[in-house]
């Protein structure tokens, strides 16, 4: 068994990421830690989970969760991961972060755009991008893995069979993407507040959003050349679940073929489905799968590619998952769900 260790556990994604390793065959949780809840059970702060987890929150201990642990997940704000992993703690076990302190690969990038410092820039360059369908075979084996952000997972995924194929212009690329309200955590904020969002929807981080150079610096590396683009997000009043319209210009001569034939890249991947229609996050949710469909317009010359997950699962804990499936070289799907339930 794989003996696992959750700091952060009681935020949403360490919760989705509590609920999805107690029913992986293969792994126990021997260290759930909670700096806000520590000593109060973890079915008690979920009550859902009665019965399933009911064991006793512990304070957020990384030395001594790599003295008990095989794999560390880190669910914690920016900034705070980067000064609790050392080379001490990745001889021991290995940290998967669900947060951004080692997914750039720039000190510089990382500190402009999180307005914080980064205290192991050395770890940087040995820190795996955790997206499984593009990078599984820098992560097999790997000691520390930078878990995706949510809206850049289905960015990324969603156009980067037309960035490494060449099929789209480089400039003038649009991502239009909309979130759940469970994107911005679980702390008390007023523009979470029901009243604040239900009934609403609104763009914000509007140009300066952070996963903007995360998105950036992956198709940059699937072009081989520097990739700028617009990013806009937008709040929306369901849970959870992330829609992403990206706009782009084709190369000229680019066949509806060519578009099909690039993304079969993804005809093996056991999460990524191409679908016919626009994609629904209600389709994803609770799965650790991406919906991917898209549209050619020869009136404009563009294609809109659109893409779909859940944002706790695939952006968030059930990758964390996924990338822990593959370091230990185990089924990559296992405990990973991959149909949605019915009604949605």
């Amino acid at each position: 068994m794989i003996k696992a260790a959750v700091l952060g556990a009681t935020g949403y994604a360490g919760a989705e990421l509590m609920r999805i390793l107690s029913q992986h065959k293969d792994v126990e949780i021997v260290y759930p830690a909670s700096h806000s809840y520590a000593g109060s059970k973890f079915s008690d702060i979920y009550p859902g989970m009665k019965g399933v987890l009911d064991m006793v929150l512990r304070e957020d201990d990384i030395e001594k969760a790599a003295e008990e642990a095989d794999v560390i997940f880190l669910s914690l704000p920016a900034g705070l991961a980067s000064s609790l992993v050392t080379d001490k703690i990745l001889s021991s076990a290995v940290v998967i972060d669900l947060g951004a302190d080692f997914r750039l690969h720039d000190k510089a990038v990382y500190e402009a755009w999180y307005r914080t410092e980064h205290h192991s820039p050395s770890l940087l360059q040995e820190a795996v991008y955790g997206l499984a369908e593009i990078h599984r075979d820098e992560i097999r084996g790997k000691r520390l893995i930078a878990n995706p952000g949510c809206y850049t997972t289905c960015s990324i995924m969603t156009l980067y069979p037309l960035v490494k194929n060449g099929l789209i212009e480089k400039d003038g690329i649009i991502i239009d993407a909309k979130s759940g309200t469970s994107g911005s955590g679980r702390g008390e904020k007023l523009g979470s507040l029901f009243c604040e969002v239900n009934e609403s929807i609104k763009a914000y981080g509007v140009t300066t959003h952070r996963h903007t150079p995360e998105i950036e610096q992956e198709l940059s590396l699937a072009a081989g050349e520097s990739i700028v683009l617009q990013f806009t997000p937008h709040l929306v009043p369901m849970n959870r679940g992330i829609l992403a319209d990206c706009y782009a210009h084709l190369v000229s001569g680019v066949t509806e073929k060519d578009v099909e034939e690039a993304y079969s890249v993804y005809k093996d991947e056991p999460f990524v489905r191409i679908v016919s229609n626009p994609p629904e996050t209600r389709y994803v949710k609770g799965t650790n799968c991406i919906d991917i469909s898209w549209r050619l317009d020869k009136r404009t010359g563009n294609i809109v590619a659109m893409g779909a997950i859940d944002n706790l699962v695939k952006g968030a804990a059930g990758q964390a998952v996924q990338n822990m499936n593959i370091v230990f070289g185990l089924e990559e799907t296992e405990g990973l769900s991959l149909g949605a339930g019915c009604p949605f």
